[in-house]
C-alpha cells in the first residue's frame, strides 16, 4: 500500500527551506531518530536546491509505502533541460561552476535508496527513500489527519527559524562528537599503556629467542668441532690398534694384544658416544633428511647379517637367528634408518643375553604397518625401568651393564627415527626370561622431507667396475644395456629421466653417456647441450641412441656417436672402448695429519696409482700445479688453509680445474658446509673400521670421480 503525504511545489526559494522543514516533520512522525531526521532534511533539502536552480522550480512529495518493506519516499520532480552526465555527477568526476557538484552524491549516501530518471528536454525525477524504523506501528487516521493539520499551520515559518534548528543540531552533533573524541581518547591511553606492555614482552621474549638461538648456534658449534676433534683422534687409535692386531709389522704376544683390544674397544666406546650425541643432535634440530626408496625386507635382513656377524664371535653360547619374511610387501622408507634401529636393538639384545638366541622377524599389522621384532632371552627388564630405557642417558643397574657399557643414547635415538619415519618403538619384556623390541615402519612413507625422492643412483656402482650413464626410459632398453654390459669392465648406471640424469651427473663422473632423445615426453637436446658446454661435462663422451633419425643434429650438438635403435652390442662396446684415456697414475694426497696420511697410503696400497703427500694447503696447491695428479685426496681443518679455501683455489685455476677432489675427513659436515663443497668429487669420512673397508671406501669415491682403482703400477712418490 501507498499512501501519499504531502505534496507541495517548489517556485521560491524558500520554498527550499519548507522541504527541509516538512522533510524533518515527517520523519519525527514515522518515528525516525534525529540523526536519520537531519541526514533526511539535509538529502531533501539538497535535491530541491538543485532543482530550483536548474531548473527553475519542481515538485516535491512524500509518501508511505507498506509493502513487505515499509519505506519512506520522497519524490522531486522537475521539468528542466534534464541531465546529460548523470554517470559522471554519481561517479564524482563533475565540477559544478557554482559549487563542487557533491549535492547529489551527498544526498545518495544519506538515504537508503536512491534513484534518478532524467532525459534530454523532458526534466529529470529524483526517488529518495529511508527504511521506516521497527518503533513506528502503522498509521492511524486520527493521528495522521492532527498531523496534517499541524503540517499545513506551519506554511508560515521563516528561514531564520529553519537555521536556528540546524543551529540546534549542530551543536547536538557537535557534543556528540565531542563525547565520542572523549571516549577515543581514553582508549587510546588504555591501548598506549597496553601497547607499552606488549612491546615490553616482545622486547623480553625477543631477547630470550636471542639467547636461544645463540645457544643453540654454539651448540651446534660445538658439536661439529667436537665431531673433528674427537673422531680424528680416535680413527687414528682404532685404525692404528687394527694394524696391531693383523700383525702387518710383525708378532704380538697375549699380553700385548690384550692391551690393544683394551685400546681398540675404549676408543670403540668413545666413538659411539661420539656418533650417538650427533645423531641425537640432529634429531632435535630437525636436520635429519628421509630419503625414502624402495627396499625388499629380504634384502635388509642379509645385509644385518652380515653386519652383525663379528659381534657373535664375541659370543659363541648365543645364536642369532632371521626368521624369513612372508607376505611383507616392498616397503617404500628409509632403509637406512630402518637398519640403524634394528643395528641398535640387536647389539643391545647380543650384550644382554649370556646364552640362547636372539631372534629378529617381521609380520604385517592391521593398519597396514610393518612391525619387526628382536625378540632375546637375555635378563630381561622390569616393568617400571620399561619406559626409562627410552630417556636419554638411562641404564639400568645390573651385572651385565657393568660388563657390556653403553652411551644410554641409542634407545632414545631409535625411538626418535622410528617416529620421524610414521612409526614407533615400544617393548615387552619379562625379567629373566627376556625381552622384545618392536619397531612400526609404515608400508610406504607419506611424511616431510628434505628433498624430493630420486632413486639413489649411486647405491648401484661397483667399484671393480667403470660406471656408464645410460639416459633411458625404456626399461627393456635398459635390460639390454645391462646384458650386453654384463661381462664388461662397464657398468650401467641408469637414469630415466633429465631430472634423474642430472642429479647423477652431480653424484659421480660417467666414463661415457648413453643418451636417448625421447624421455616421457620431453627431449634430451637441451641436455646435451649443457653437457657439451659446462666445464666439468664436456670432455665426457655422450653416444646418442635413439628411434629418432637426427644423426646430424647430435653430432652438431657435440655428440661422440649417434646410432639408431635397436643398438649393437659391438658397436656400444668398440666405442665405449675408445673413450678410455690413459690417466697420469697419481694420487695427491692433501693433509696435516701424519697418522692419516699414513692409513690413507696403507687404503690405496693395491691400487694402480702412485702416492705424493702434502703435509698443508699451500703446499698441496703447489703440488697440484706441478704434477697434475689424477685425483686429489683433500682434509679439510688444516693450519695455513682450510679444504674449503683449497678447493675454491683449485677450482678457480684453468689449469687445475678438471681434477677431481676427493674430501676426506673426520668432520661431521653441516649442510651449509657440504654445499660449499658441492665442486668436489665426492665426500668420504676417515673410517673407523678395518683397512680393507677404508679401501672399499676409497676405490668407490675414485669410480664416482670416474676413475678406477686398479692394480698397483708404481713406487710411492714423496714429496
Amino acid at each position: 500500500m501507498q499512501l501519499k503525504f504531502i505534496t507541495m511545489e517548489i517556485r521560491f526559494e524558500h520554498d527550499v527551506v519548507l522541504a527541509r522543514q516538512r522533510a524533518r516533520s515527517v520523519a519525527a512522525f514515522l518515528k525516525f531518530d534525529i540523526q536519520d531526521q537531519t541526514r533526511i532534511a539535509t538529502a531533501v533539502s539538497e535535491i530541491a536546491r538543485n532543482c530550483f536552480e536548474y531548473a527553475g522550480g519542481g515538485l516535491v512529495e512524500f509518501t508511505y509505502h507498506s509493502g513487505a518493506e515499509r519505506i519512506f519516499f520522497v519524490t522531486i520532480r522537475d521539468k528542466g533541460r534534464g541531465i546529460p552526465n548523470v554517470d559522471e555527477i554519481l561517479g564524482g568526476k563533475y565540477v559544478s561552476k557554482t559549487g563542487m557538484g557533491v549535492g547529489m552524491i551527498g544526498a545518495k549516501r544519506l538515504m537508503d535508496r536512491f534513484e534518478v530518471q532524467s532525459a534530454a528536454g523532458k526534466g529529470t525525477v529524483v526517488t529518495l527513500g529511508k527504511a521506516i524504523p521497527q518503533r513506528f506501528s502503522k498509521l492511524n487516521d486520527a493521528e495522521l489527519n492532527a498531523f496534517m493539520g499541524t503540517i499545513e499551520r506551519r506554511r508560515s515559518e521563516n528561514p531564520y527559524e529553519e537555521l536556528e534548528h540546524q543551529n540546534k543540531e549542530l551543536l547536538r552533533t557537535l557534543e556528540e562528537l565531542r563525547a565520542r573524541q572523549n571516549e577515543l581518547a581514553q582508549l587510546n591511553r588504555e591501548l598506549d599503556e597496553t601497547n607499552r606492555g606488549v612491546v615490553a614482552l616482545y622486547a623480553e621474549l625477543n631477547d630470550k629467542a636471542d639467547f636461544l638461538q645463540r645457544a643453540s648456534e654454539l651448540k651446534t658449534h660445538f658439536l661439529s668441532n667436537m665431531s673433528h676433534e674427537f673422531r680424528t683422534p680416535l680413527n687414528s687409535v682404532l685404525a692404528l690398534s687394527q694394524i696391531l692386531l693383523d700383525r702387518m709389522d710383525g708378532d704380538l704376544t697375549s699380553e700385548q694384544e690384550k692391551q690393544v683390544n683394551f685400546i681398540r674397544r675404549s676408543a670403540q666406546d668413545l666413538t659411539d658416544l661420539v656418533n650417538d650425541l650427533l645423531d641425537l643432535a640432529k634429531v632435535e634440530a630437525g636436520k635429519v633428511t628421509i630419503r625414502p626408496a624402495p627396499f625388499s625386507v629380504e634384502s635388509l635382513f642379509a645385509a644385518l647379517r652380515g653386519m652383525l656377524r663379528p659381534l657373535l664371535s664375541q659370543n659363541s653360547s648365543v645364536s642369532l637367528v632371521f626368521d624369513e619374511p612372508e607376505g611383507i610387501p616392498e616397503l617404500f622408507s628409509d632403509e637406512a634408518k630402518v637398519s640403524q634401529i634394528l643395528r641398535n636393538f640387536i647389539s643391545n639384545a647380543l650384550k644382554f643375553t649370556e646364552r640362547g638366541e636372539v631372534r629378529v622377524s617381521v609380520r604385517m599389522s592391521h593398519d597396514n604397518t610393518a612391525v619387526f621384532a628382536v625378540a632375546d632371552t637375555g635378563i630381561g627388564i622390569s616393568e617400571e625401568n620399561q619406559e626409562r630405557i627410552f630417556e636419554e642417558w638411562t641404564q639400568v643397574e645390573g651385572k651385565l651393564q657393568k660388563m657390556a657399557k653403553g652411551t644410554g643414547l641409542g634407545l632414545p635415538l631409535s625411538r626418535k627415527l622410528a617416529q620421524l619415519l610414521g612409526g614407533d618403538v615400544y617393548v615387552k619384556s619379562e625379567v629373566g626370561i627376556g625381552s622384545t623390541f618392536f619397531v612400526s615402519v609404515p608400508v610406504r612413507f607419506h611424511g616431510e622431507i628434505d628433498a624430493v625422492y630420486v632413486p639413489d643412483v649411486h647405491r648401484e656402482l661397483d667399484i671393480s667396475k667403470l660406471p656408464v650413464l645410460v639416459v633411458e626410459d625404456n626399461r627393456e632398453a635398459l635390460f639390454i644395456y645391462e646384458k650386453y654390459l654384463k661381462e664388461t669392465e662397464f657398468q650401467v648406471v641408469p637414469a630415466r629421466d633429465l631430472k634423474e640424469a642430472r642429479r647423477a651427473l652431480h653424484e659421480f663422473k660417467p666414463v661415457a653417456i648413453v643418451l636417448d632423445v625421447l624421455l616421457q615426453g620431453e627431449h634430451s637436446w637441451d641436455l646435451l647441450q649443457d653437457l657439451k658446454s659446462d666445464p666439468a661435462t664436456k670432455d665426457i663422451p655422450v653416444l646418442v641412441v635413439t628411434v629418432v633419425e637426427n644423426q646430424q643434429k647430435a653430432l652438431q650438438l657435440g655428440a661422440s656417436a649417434f646410432h639408431s635403435k635397436p643398438i649393437d652390442r659391438g658397436w656400444l662396446l668398440q666405442q665405449l672402448q675408445s673413450t678410455l684415456k690413459p690417466t697420469s697414475e697419481h694420487v695427491l694426497i692433501i693433509d696435516d695429519d701424519e697418522v692419516s696420511r699414513y692409513l690413507l697410503k696403507g687404503a690405496l696400497a693395491n691400487s694402480r696409482y702412485s702416492l705424493l703427500e702434502a703435509s698443508g694447503g699451500k703446499e698441496g696447491i703447489r703440488m697440484a700445479k706441478e704434477m697434475m695428479p689424477s685425483v686429489i685426496m683433500l682434509d679439510i681443518s688444516m693450519p695455513d688453509l682450510s679444504g674449503f679455501e683449497v678447493l675454491d683455489i683449485l677450482k678457480k685455476d684453468p689449469q687445475t680445474r678438471q681434477i677431481p677432489v676427493i674430501i676426506h675427513t673426520s668432520q661431521d659436515l653441516r649442510e651449509e658446509e657440504r654445499e660449499q663443497l658441492k665442486a668436489a668429487a665426492d665426500i668420504v669420512l676417515k673410517g673407523t673400521g678395518s683397512r680393507e673397508m677404508a679401501e672399499v671406501r676409497i676405490a668407490e669415491a675414485l669410480s664416482r670421480a670416474g676413475l678406477p682403482f686398479g692394480v698397483h703400477v708404481a713406487d710411492e712418490v714423496r714429496a
